[in-house]
């Protein structure tokens, strides 16, 4: 029996192999990510239909899009995964965080007539990158649908957080301001407050000239 090339540390420089190919999303990512959204019927409160807490405090904000193609029209089957920071800038990530309850973690997905999509949370604040420079407060986003080989990296900033936004590194990498702009949630009105939620809105370009920019992570 030939003994395996992978096993003989004397057989020389394995051969390499080749990369797995990409798959699209497909059209079972609802059932997987959001079964509610499918019809499925599974329980809702484990698969990040509620981004933050109903008990946690600091500015509500409802953010409403659409995410378009590059021909212009409404990707009604995506969906989307957002995660941000608290108001005090810290991602909660394990238990011993300030509270016990996932916080700032949520999916949602787009209308399958309309494709627009709405998020309802709490506004991050700035929170410090691994060097210690402040990030202006952002939400990330991961956007998955049928037709997109690899998930979409993006960020949302506020349009009403000038002073931070000036500061932010990752946003001074990008030297065209009309770029730069696609990051831009556009403040719409409101007060903060449960029952009067500050109102942003921020579409969402696959392709085209209003791209939105994608990070590549």
């Amino acid at each position: 029996m030939q003994k395996s090339p992978f096993a003989d540390p004397n057989a020389g420089p394995a051969p390499k192999l080749p990369e797995t190919p990409s798959q699209t999303a497909g059209p079972y990512v609802h059932i997987g990510l959001a079964p509610h959204a499918a019809g499925c019927g599974f329980d809702q409160s484990t698969l990040g239909e509620k981004i933050v807490p109903a008990t946690a405090e600091g500015t509500r904000i409802q953010i409403d899009g659409t995410i378009f193609d590059g021909a212009g029209d409404p990707v009604r089957d995506a969906l989307i995964e957002v995660w941000h920071a608290d108001p005090e800038g810290i991602y909660h990530t394990t238990p011993q965080t300030t509270t016990k309850q996932r916080y700032g973690w949520g999916r949602v997905v787009t209308d399958f007539e309309t494709g627009s999509w709405q998020v309802k949370t709490i506004k991050p604040g700035p929170c410090p990158d691994p060097i210690g420079t402040p990030i202006a407060p952002h939400i990330n986003l991961w956007i998955v649908a049928r037709g997109i080989n690899l998930g979409l990296h993006t960020r949302l900033y506020f349009d009403d957080e000038t002073q931070a936004n000036t500061a932010d590194q990752t946003l001074l990498r990008i030297p065209d301001l009309d770029q730069r702009n696609t990051l831009l949630a556009r403040y719409r009105g409101g007060a903060g407050t449960v029952s009067d939620p500050r109102r942003y809105r921020f579409d969402i370009h696959l392709q085209g000239a209003a791209e939105t920019v994608f990070f590549d992570v």
